[in-house]
């Protein structure tokens, strides 16, 4: 796939540490809900420092969305971003990724990897699929969670948020370990969907084989 150089349509800031970006799409550009493409800022010193942001809008729209988590502390490509606003461009280059729907199951996300499954959650939600699938979200604190009203608008009753630094009303104040996910899952037979931090998967991995889950069945990525 050939590179595109892009315009920032829209930026700003969804909580304390995250960033919204809304892009132009080019003409013919595809994605499967799921995917990420790898990403460079147009500027003669930041063209080559790719680094890979999933595509959080449904795949029919006029524009790309990425949601990205900036990280102050490294002077690397998301501090840089931090400071990209509308009419900066940025470079689209190759689109990869291994997540995708197959079958309702269980989604778990960690922190930002709750942006691979937003764009499979935005399509199903507008074809009426969405019913049969449920959302174990972990986060610090509740300040850190990402698209919370929607998320919930989706799931409704079929969501539960987890704070690991926080302890709030009607939020789980703990970890996903392995006596948690007996507690809150019934069936380990059905499809899976995780991502977040690389030790976060695979921990998750680790436990829910255990538990009966099938490889077959897991779809994740990290």
């Amino acid at each position: 796939m050939a590179n595109h150089i892009v315009k920032v349509i829209e930026s700003n800031f969804i909580n304390h540490d995250v960033k919204r970006f809304l892009v132009e799409k080019p003409e013919g550009f595809d994605f499967t809900p799921g995917q990420a493409v790898n990403l460079s800022i147009n500027d003669p010193e930041w063209i080559n420092e790719l680094r890979p942001f999933t595509f959080t809008n449904q795949k029919e729209t006029n524009n790309l969305e990425f949601i990205v988590k900036i990280y102050n502390k490294h002077k690397g490509v998301t501090n840089k971003l931090a400071g990209i606003n509308k009419g900066d461009e940025l470079i689209l280059h190759n689109v990869f990724g291994a997540i995708h729907y197959e079958k309702p199951g269980i989604f778990i996300a960690a922190g930002t990897g709750i942006t691979p499954f937003l764009a499979i959650f935005r399509d199903l939600y507008k074809k009426n699929k969405l019913r049969g699938n449920k959302l174990i979200f972990l986060n610090k604190t509740s300040l850190d969670i990402i698209a919370f009203n929607e998320l919930n608008r989706m799931f409704k009753q079929d969501i539960l948020h987890v704070l690991t630094r926080e302890g709030v009303v009607g939020f789980k104040g703990k970890r996903i370990d392995r006596n948690f996910l007996i507690e809150n899952i019934a069936d380990f037979s059905q499809h899976f969907y995780v991502c977040g931090p690389s030790d976060f998967v695979e921990d998750i991995l680790r436990i829910l084989k255990d538990l009966g889950a099938s490889s077959d069945s897991l779809v994740f990525e990290s």
